[in-house]
């Protein structure tokens, strides 16, 4: 029996990775996950798997839930999250929250013993050095749930990475790819939520949109896979069966194909050696590839730019863009000024090479807390 630890937990990857725990009940057990605003779908989980410890989001939602379940633990809002983390218990936490908030409950997480298993980006982008050094340091295990590192996770597997002459990462091109840099001036949020080809949550597609996820994910691969940045690059394969290619020094290749289903790299986090079987096969059909175009997703082109550099220029760009998305989610700005705040605050910003966790997660609280107050 193996003990998960769930972040997000109602969220797109956490409701999946929910599917897959119910699915296999008699090899997982939830000891704790943190819950939403929704309190039907927080009470369907609470019912379902009874975890000993669960996280609210707010402080005032406790009353309706402390008396109901008296066998939970309740705590709330960000400090819940590391309480989480810190349960006693060994285990496997599994981290699908949204944002920069994702990463201090995995550092925390670390420290207690736990394996992760990641999807959410921010906590390497962030802070990738430092968390490689936790790992190192408390002998943990870090598995990729992205579909993408989840797939260049599986070609190297068992490689000895020296032959590694360089990974590409795939790009869908989001729900604008169709579309030239002129019409996107007068998009509106629900066409940029409608994602060609994965339901996912809200501000990943949106930034599935702007490209900005395909650049968090290439810093996360140059941190998961020790790889240059000179030897990461992304393709446009609009329909993402391809999800990652390593290309080695003898002339092969290998790639991971499969349907666009979340839940397929979930299990393989969660069984990992094993793998389990899955109902449906992938039918190959034609496959496109084309050269990515930096002109058309410049902030893709400032990720990489942003990664060579390090220190805090990733968290800038990060929160930064976490902002930006926010207040074009609430209608307070425009698509096309989501990659006007992130370009003036990472041009403008003086770098710090080698901060600290603590200048990490201040930097992040101040750049947001700048935007949202001029917006």
């Amino acid at each position: 029996m193996k003990f998960i630890y769930l972040l997000g937990s109602t969220g797109s990857i956490g409701m999946q990775t929910l599917e897959v725990v119910k699915k296999y009940k008699n090899e997982f057990k939830l000891i704790g996950c943190s819950l939403g605003t929704d309190d039907k779908k927080n009470m369907n989980i609470l019912d379902e798997f009874q975890p000993e410890i669960a996280s609210l989001r707010y402080r005032n939602q406790m009353d309706n839930y402390v008396d109901k379940y008296p066998n939970t633990k309740f705590v709330y809002g960000d400090h819940g999250l590391i309480q989480i983390s810190q349960y006693p218990k060994k285990g496997l936490l599994i981290n699908a929250l949204s944002g920069s908030v994702g990463l201090k409950p995995t550092i925390e997480a670390i420290k207690t013993y736990k394996d992760i298993a990641l999807a959410n980006k921010e906590t390497l982008v962030m802070a990738g050095d430092i968390v490689n050094q936790y790992v190192r340091q408390y002998n943990v295990k870090l598995y990729p749930i992205d579909s993408e590192h989840s797939a260049l996770w599986q070609t190297i597997d068992h490689e000895n990475k020296d032959y590694i002459k360089k990974m590409v990462i795939t790009a869908s091109g989001g729900s604008f790819r169709d579309l030239n840099r002129s019409q996107l001036k007068d998009v509106t949020i629900k066409e940029a939520l409608k994602h060609p080809n994965w339901v996912m949550g809200a501000k990943i597609t949106i930034d599935s949109a702007t490209m900005m996820n395909k650049g968090l994910e290439v810093i996360e691969a140059h941190h998961l896979f020790n790889l240059d940045y000179e030897n990461i690059e992304t393709v446009l394969h609009k329909e993402s069966v391809v999800h990652g290619l390593t290309y080695f020094i003898d002339g092969t290749i290998k790639a991971a194909l499969s349907i666009s289903d979340m839940k397929i790299p979930i299990a393989y986090a969660l069984f990992y050696p094993k793998r389990i079987k899955h109902p449906n096969d992938l039918e190959l059909n034609d496959l496109s590839f084309k050269p990515m175009d930096y002109e058309r997703y410049p902030l893709l082109r400032l990720a990489f730019k942003v990664g060579k550099k390090g220190g805090l220029l990733p968290t800038v760009m990060n929160a930064a863009n976490e902002a930006a998305v926010w207040l074009f989610l609430n209608e307070k700005i425009s698509f096309l000024e989501i990659e006007d705040i992130v370009f003036d605050y990472v041009n403008r910003f003086d770098n710090v090479e080698e901060p600290t966790l603590d200048q990490i997660i201040a930097t992040d609280q101040i750049i947001q807390d700048e935007i949202y107050k001029k917006y």
